[in-house]
């Protein structure tokens, strides 16, 4: 599966609490928690995201408190993928579990830059960077996590294995 989207891109550290802030927490209803996506580190996030949007992000991306409504805000608001230098375990684990694919590359971060057009290959782990004519290889997803993603996350794979 490949797809390809406008980078938005943020820093190193981007917590739970960055991303939906904790006032929104009363909800789990997936389009007013990605109202709110961002909005503490970036109040036009929600105004310039697209779908099939690409995230690129620093070191250690997730930090914070465990919660999926962290990677369902960035999910529902169109983001097709997030590239980063490192995650958050509880974060990863949380994205995939959502159908959110996330992808470790910190040479593809350090050359991609805001409003890049990158194009990502889940199948392969490549990122290419288009307008920049650069390619990157990350480790591609094993199969089982490539059918939870493709499924739209492991309770969607699960209901339908029944």
């Amino acid at each position: 599966m490949t797809v390809k989207g406008t980078v938005l891109k943020y820093g190193d550290n981007v917590d739970t609490d960055v991303i939906i802030p904790a006032r929104y927490l009363n909800t789990s209803n997936a389009k007013e928690l990605a109202a709110h996506c961002m909005e503490d580190i970036d109040s036009t996030f929600t105004q310039r995201v697209k779908q099939g949007d690409i995230m690129v992000a620093g070191k250690n991306f997730g930090c914070g408190s465990s919660r999926e409504h962290a990677p369902v805000s960035i999910k529902e608001s169109g983001i097709a993928c997030v590239i980063a230098e490192s995650f958050a375990r509880i974060f990863y684990r949380n994205a995939i579990n959502i159908g959110l694919p996330i992808l470790e590359c910190p040479e593809a971060v350090k050359a991609i830059n805001e409003g890049d057009i990158v194009c990502v290959n889940y199948d392969t782990g490549e990122i290419k960077i288009e307008n920049k004519e650069l390619l990157f290889k990350a480790p591609a997803f094993p199969p089982f996590i490539q059918e939870i993603i493709a499924a739209g996350g492991l309770l969607k794979k699960i209901s339908n294995e029944k």
